[in-house]
């Protein structure tokens, strides 16, 4: 789940939202009166949404934006001309008089869009070591000498023993090449 840090000067307004917001069903990291306590906040997350207003007690909206680790999203909340003085700075905006409905949905968006990129960044294969890429080179040439394979059909007999024995491809190519003594 999303975590969503709520940052606004009043306390008071902090909490209201706050307890909107889990009425609503979204977690809450945490609430805050300044941008310093909203970084700390995100510093022990890998990724979230941050409700800010224009000016917190300590910083702007835009400086808290630059500050925040990637994989952070800023909503921001603000009067209309303060928006429309806002825009282009890649966050998303909501005018004031804020509409609970109005801030549920633009949270669930963001929520999807936060998720997305989570799912991406974990889809994404990650680097091998160099001595694990020799041992997939290593298996593959003696599937390709010993049973006369083409390098794709080698690469794709790892994968399917990989997926059928549970382990990932460099165990495999290493199992392969122990039982063969090398």
């Amino acid at each position: 789940m999303t975590n969503i840090i709520v940052a606004l000067p009043r306390p008071e307004d902090a909490k209201s939202i706050r307890n909107m917001l889990v009425r609503n069903g979204f977690q809450v990291a945490g609430t805050c009166t300044t941008g310093a306590q909203a970084l700390q906040l995100a510093d022990g997350l890998s990724d979230g949404i941050v409700l800010c207003s224009y000016k917190l007690k300590d910083m702007l909206f835009t400086q808290l934006k630059e500050d925040l680790p990637a994989g952070f999203e800023v909503l921001l909340l603000a009067s209309p001309h303060i928006l429309a003085e806002s825009r282009g700075s890649g966050v998303m905006c909501l005018a004031m008089p804020l509409k609970v409905q109005d801030l549920a949905d633009t949270l669930h968006l963001m929520v999807q869009e936060v998720e997305r990129r989570r799912r991406k960044r974990r889809e994404r294969p990650r680097d091998r070591k160099p001595e694990e890429e020799q041992a997939i080179r290593q298996a593959k040439l003696l599937l390709m000498e010993r049973n006369h394979m083409s390098e794709e059909e080698a690469h794709r007999y790892l994968q399917k023993c990989s997926m059928e024995s549970g382990t990932n491809l460099v165990e495999t190519a290493q199992m392969v090449l122990v039982m063969n003594g090398l």
